[in-house]
């Protein structure tokens, strides 16, 4: 029996890989490469190139490997981009997850762990967000997660498959081995752009918005590492394995950080100061998103390893070091 995982060649994908395979598993990985690489597949020879929404490539893939569970990250990410171009999150994010879902079902994969979204919260009112807040999305991206969720939750009841869909806070660092990390170009993650501009490769960095009311008037994220993240879904697998009920789940540490003292935490790591600008706020951003993650400790046994801003910066850090080398 093995494990695929869609989008398996990309930032969260990579890692989701290493961890299985340190837990013994089979793993198969599909990826279209748009955004993906194939040097970040630690299994190369069971990498297969192609589209989830391509019925016939997935339905053998789920045959020859004997697939058990699926564990899907492939998708668009980007919310700016996500307002300018809604039907493409429509598309990639929504409708080729209905396909790929059908195909499970039909090929009887047993278990579905789907990589959801904070965003689903919209503007949360509340300083720590749990699995029972208001859904409320601002953005095509949020909404297309939403809709997903929603498709696997009629689904898992309409038919012998489980599911946990995790939904994400701000995911950030890099393998403690250096072996993979956010490697796409036009990246927009906070802490990946501070390491660009404190490596020389931006000219400066922008804060957007310094009026917040937080202690130091910019935005409060609750920051988890990429590596703790990939281990939260491993351990979801083998709690529906165990017969466990579907579930969703948060998955961040409870507590946040400023953008000011996440770029301070990068100045440290670098040893240097870099420049910083003031931006106007951009539209949609709430002042503070802090988890509650109670549900995927208690239910879960989920204990993070990387709890720690500076060690998470000097991971993304060390990576992208790591990338500039490769890249030139």
């Amino acid at each position: 029996m093995s494990v695929l995982v869609t989008g398996g060649a990309g930032y969260i994908g990579s890692h989701m890989v290493i961890d299985l395979l340190n837990a013994g598993e089979d793993v198969v990985v599909i990826d279209n490469l748009s955004t993906g690489f194939d040097w970040a597949v630690q299994v190369p020879e069971k990498l297969f190139v192609g589209d989830i929404a391509d019925e016939a490539l997935v339905d053998r893939i789920i045959r020859e490997q004997n697939v058990e569970a699926v564990i899907h990250f492939a998708g668009s990410i980007i919310v700016p981009e996500s307002v300018a171009d809604p039907l493409k999150y429509y598309s990639n994010n929504t409708a080729k997850s209905r396909t790929l879902i059908e195909r499970c079902v039909r090929g009887s994969v047993k278990h579905f762990i789907f990589s959801s979204t904070a965003a689903v919260y919209g503007m949360p009112d509340a300083a720590s967000v749990n699995e029972d807040a208001p859904l409320n999305p601002m953005s095509p991206y949020g909404r297309s997660k939403l809709m997903t969720e929603w498709m696997l939750r009629d689904v898992a009841a309409a038919h012998d498959m489980s599911f946990a869909a995790l939904r994400y806070f701000n995911v950030a660092g890099g393998d403690p081995k250096g072996r993979v990390g956010q490697s796409t170009a036009n990246a927009t993650h906070l802490i990946k752009v501070a390491c660009q501009t404190a490596l020389g490769m931006r000219d400066h960095i922008d804060v957007y918005g310094e009026d917040y009311p937080t202690a130091d008037g910019t935005c409060i994220r609750d920051y988890i590492h990429v590596s703790d993240l990939a281990a939260a879904h491993t351990a979801a697998l083998n709690y529906l394995r165990g017969g466990g009920e579907s579930i969703i789940a948060n998955c961040g540490y409870g507590h946040g950080f400023s953008v000011r003292e996440v770029l301070q935490a990068v100045e440290r790591a670098a040893g240097q100061p870099f420049e910083i600008r003031s931006a106007p706020r951009r539209p949609g951003d709430p002042a503070s998103v802090v988890s509650d993650p109670g549900r995927l400790k208690a239910t879960f046994g989920w204990v993070p390893n990387y709890d720690d801003l500076d060690i998470i910066v000097s991971h993304a850090l060390a990576w992208e070091t790591r990338l500039r080398e490769r890249n030139r």
